[in-house]
């Protein structure tokens, strides 16, 4: 009897569920402290008189600045680390390079970038404040390296993608490999390239505003600082701040995505060749304007942020490196034990996060596009939704899980929810462009032989979504597994807790040990995923 792999895959998501709702304790204890719905209240009655002293708004201002100059900075060097890496990690790269006689290790390439993009951003940037003390630098690189081993992942399977007749075309005309890539894969993939490169601009703001509690200044900064000392009014400044940051980036991303012909953040866009180059002659001076602002904004990021960069090489840094990599070896695994039952709480937060985020995303996308299918939805539905979906990202996923817990006794639980809220809204929005792309022509045919909306919503809509929605749902599993890490950070459990409390006393022997366990984690359900996404497709 052949096995029904999607209906394992189904029973095996159950039972996660059912797991991981027992380890958070939602079965056994009580989950909601009452006593601290007083703070709750005047959290979100604060929204309605913000701080708008001018001295605070000056500060504001500054802080908006830097975590806009610290995600400019980051996905610049995030890009250029995937454009390089993804060239070296991609197979048709090596079997270009082999037919000179050259080996093929883009498998062992891509193992490697694969170890820096399970480490989280925040741990990073931990590790660089114990190098470079309170410095810009320590911001700008934690989000570069990360990004740019997951960047360099997803640019690597666009080359691989791309239509390869025009470059086996130059390859066997004796053209060198550098150069058949230039003038044939890299214009196709492109607009791909460029795609993600907007995409990772958006999860770099968010992340610049992540990395501020760790001191590295901003809006995550400020806004952790309002948040403890119970100034509500100062915070909800800071967070319309990040809102309209978060927004405005959004925006201009999309409308710019859409102008160049590529309207999917994540998705191949897959234009025939010439019809590209027709594009692009046709809007060279929004191509040109969006080159010289993107330049003009990047000068300036450098500028403001201030970084220095001459420690990268200083014998200071290369001394306190030297000793950091002494003390890590061998791995203490006497604290094994207690690892794997921290693994475990990690595995089941990221399972009830993006159970939450999926089946929320799902719902709510619906209600986000202007046209569902063939029916509009009322006017005032729509922006709400959407200001929904984006206060839910723009908000780090520590605000939420410190505002939870003036509610909830501390635990996986309160974690759990703050990784599902923020997350929901990301898939929310990314679920709503799948359907904003939809191809409308089978709808059409549906309403044409007399199908009523429910019936075409059911039988279209439904079957022609849900491949991609499952795909981002488990994409972002894969980012939920790393995000354990910040709500950890403020007392929500797991390896999160364990590893800011290593980084914090210097136990270089039991972090590498829990890195190790963390990145086995990380793998094992990044390939879960893929094979879901392969029995799904």
């Amino acid at each position: 009897m052949k096995l029904n792999w999607q209906n394992f895959w189904w029973l095996l998501f159950v039972v996660l569920l059912v797991w991981s709702l027992h380890i958070a304790g939602v079965f056994q204890q009580d989950l909601i402290n009452t006593g601290g719905w007083n703070l709750v209240v005047r959290f979100f009655l604060a929204a309605f008189s913000p701080e708008l002293n001018g001295e605070f708004l000056l500060l504001t201002w500054d802080a908006t600045l830097k975590t806009f100059a610290y995600a400019v900075c980051g996905t610049f060097l995030s890009v250029f680390i995937g454009f390089v890496g993804g060239i070296l990690s991609c197979e048709i790269w090596w079997k270009s390079v082999s037919l000179r006689g050259f080996p093929v290790p883009w498998l062992v390439i891509r193992a490697i970038l694969a170890i820096p993009r399970a480490i989280h951003e925040l741990v990073w940037g931990l590790f660089f404040l114990n190098i470079f003390g309170l410095d810009p630098l320590v911001a700008v690189l934690a989000i570069a390296i990360p990004f740019g081993a997951i960047t360099a992942k997803v640019f690597s399977e666009i080359f691989d993608e791309t239509p390869r007749a025009p470059l086996l075309a130059l390859l066997n005309s004796g053209v060198s490999p550098l150069k058949a890539f230039t003038y044939s894969l890299i214009p196709q993939a492109f607009p791909n390239l460029l795609s993600y490169s907007f995409y990772r601009f958006e999860c770099s703001i968010r992340s610049a505003a992540v990395l501020g509690i760790i001191g590295a200044g901003g809006l995550g900064y400020q806004i952790l600082l309002s948040l403890k000392s119970l100034r509500y009014q100062q915070m909800w400044t800071l967070l319309f701040a990040l809102l309209f940051l978060s927004g405005s980036t959004d925006f201009l991303s999309g409308w710019l995505r859409q102008r160049l012909g590529v309207p999917s953040r994540l998705d191949l866009n897959v234009l025939h060749f010439k019809q590209r180059q027709k594009l692009v002659r046709e809007r060279d001076p929004v191509v040109a304007f969006s080159l010289v602002a993107a330049l003009i904004l990047l000068i300036f990021s450098f500028w403001y942020v201030k970084a220095d960069f001459t420690k990268l090489w200083s014998p200071r840094t290369a001394q306190l490196l030297s000793e950091v990599f002494q003390n890590l070896f061998p791995p203490d695994i006497s604290l094994l034990d207690r690892i794997l039952t921290l693994s475990a709480q990690t595995l089941a937060m990221s399972v009830l996060a993006i159970a939450g985020a999926g089946l929320g995303g799902i719902l709510l996308s619906f209600f986000a596009v202007r046209k569902m299918g063939v029916k509009s939805l009322p006017s005032a539905v729509v922006p709400l939704t959407r200001f929904l979906l984006l206060f839910a990202r723009a908000v780090p996923e520590p605000v939420w899980a410190l505002i939870l817990l003036f509610v909830m006794f501390p635990g996986i639980l309160p974690g759990a929810i703050a990784l599902a809220i923020h997350n929901l809204g990301i898939l929310g929005r990314l679920m709503a462009e799948v359907i904003e792309n939809l191809d409308d022509r089978p709808l059409r045919s549906l309403q044409a032989l007399g199908a009523s909306h429910s019936q075409i919503f059911l039988y279209a809509t439904i079957p022609l979504t849900f491949p991609r929605f499952l795909a981002y749902i488990l994409y972002r599993w894969e980012v939920c597994v790393r995000a354990t890490v910040i709500v950890g950070f403020v007392g929500a459990g797991g390896l999160g807790r364990l590893l800011t409390e290593q980084l914090g006393s210097f136990d270089y022997r039991g972090l590498l040990t829990t890195l190790i366990v963390l990145i086995v984690l990380t793998f094992f359900v990044d390939i879960i995923s893929t094979l879901m996404r392969r029995s799904f497709r």
